[in-house]
């Protein structure tokens, strides 16, 4: 997806609805295969950055700041579509992820699943995490 001009990346901004924190939901989903790698939160500045750079950013609650993914690991999202559900409280972000999606070094966030009656992990480290932040 082209980045788009940012008066239009304003009024769809503007007409998603944010929590009481001004926080929505965004589950990134790799655009080639369907992948669901992770959800994060989004307000709406990051919204506004994402759509006007074709770079994903998200918000931090734990650092109460913009995220631009892959800032401190390099894996970065590009943003190849950008949806958003029927009462607008929840985007959908089509990515070309860049190496793994996951701080644990897995190539997505959903690796626990239960298995044979039992919570289990079902994916890999592929990267260690020391070396995603080094």
């Amino acid at each position: 997806m082209s980045p788009i001009d940012p008066a239009t990346a304003k009024d769809i901004a503007a007409r998603l609805k944010y929590n009481a924190d001004g926080l929505i939901p965004a589950i990134a989903q790799q655009h080639d295969t369907g992948e669901v790698l992770m959800m994060a939160w989004m307000n709406s500045d990051a919204v506004i950055e994402t759509l006007t750079t074709g770079r994903v950013c998200y918000y931090s609650r734990s650092r109460s700041k913009l995220w631009r993914k892959g800032e401190s690991s390099g894996q970065v999202q590009m943003l190849n579509d950008f949806r958003w559900d029927c009462d607008d409280d929840t985007v959908l972000l089509q990515v070309d992820q860049k190496g793994v999606a996951c701080h644990t070094g897995r190539h997505n966030c959903f690796y626990n699943a239960v298995r044979e009656n039992q919570a289990t992990v079902i994916a890999d480290v592929e990267i260690d995490p020391d070396d995603l932040y080094s």
